[in-house]
């Protein structure tokens, strides 16, 4: 390569990052004697970027890697849907990561459409946050916990019948997630004399006198 091809060269390694750089490495390099060489050479081998175009529906097939963090997901997740012809517009990027997510993460990041999708991925990582330090209980902890409590199996939870079950965080989990949606409201009418004003159960749709605690339409649900 002339002087001009070779400083050309150095530069344009220096822009390039992920499968691009690893691919750039693993190169022989004395094969290239002129910047043309090089050209061919990386755009043969890169073709299958324009033959295999994703679609939007690919998109939502694209699954966070247990090796990479929320945040690094996301910006995989956002250079794919970058290449989707037609461009997509921001709005309908949220719409579509969220699709892809895992139930918990689903749960926890549909309230944020209207976002960006920065922001997005911005919440998505306290969330990942509050799962490794156990502030958020994952999917898996809470099913296993549950049919533990069904079979009456389990350690210490194990040990503590259907009629327990309320003294659990049973208002945290309906938050969390939707294994178990909220009953319609009911209350005689009129209201009894002794109704505790006081408290309400979630699971019953905000219903005063009771709480999650001595609900027993929960407890049978569960």
């Amino acid at each position: 390569m002339t002087g001009k091809e070779t400083q050309l060269m150095a530069y344009f390694c220096l822009s390039l990052i992920g499968a691009a750089l690893e691919w750039y490495t693993r190169q022989n390099h004395s094969r290239w004697y002129t910047w043309d060489d090089f050209t061919q050479v990386l755009a043969c081998h890169f073709q299958y970027n324009l033959e295999i175009v994703p679609d939007r529906l690919s998109l939502t097939n694209i699954e966070k890697k247990p090796s990479e963090s929320f945040r690094e997901y996301g910006f995989r997740w956002r250079e794919q849907a970058a290449r989707v012809d037609p461009p997509m517009k921001e709005s309908e990027m949220v719409d579509y990561f969220l699709q892809a997510l895992e139930p918990i993460y689903y749960a926890h990041l549909v309230s944020a459409i209207g976002k960006s999708f920065n922001e997005v991925v911005n919440i998505g990582g306290m969330v990942e946050e509050g799962l490794k330090t156990n502030k958020i209980l994952s999917y898996s902890a809470i099913k296993a916990t549950t049919q533990a409590i069904q079979n009456g199996t389990g350690g210490v939870i194990g040990k503590k019948n259907k009629e327990d079950v309320a003294t659990i965080d049973s208002g945290s989990w309906l938050r969390q997630l939707d294994m178990l949606r909220p009953i319609e409201s009911k209350l005689s009418n009129p209201l009894p004399k002794n109704l505790d004003y006081s408290v309400s159960c979630e699971y019953c749709s905000g219903t005063l006198g009771h709480d999650t605690k001595k609900c027993w339409n929960l407890k049978n649900a569960i």
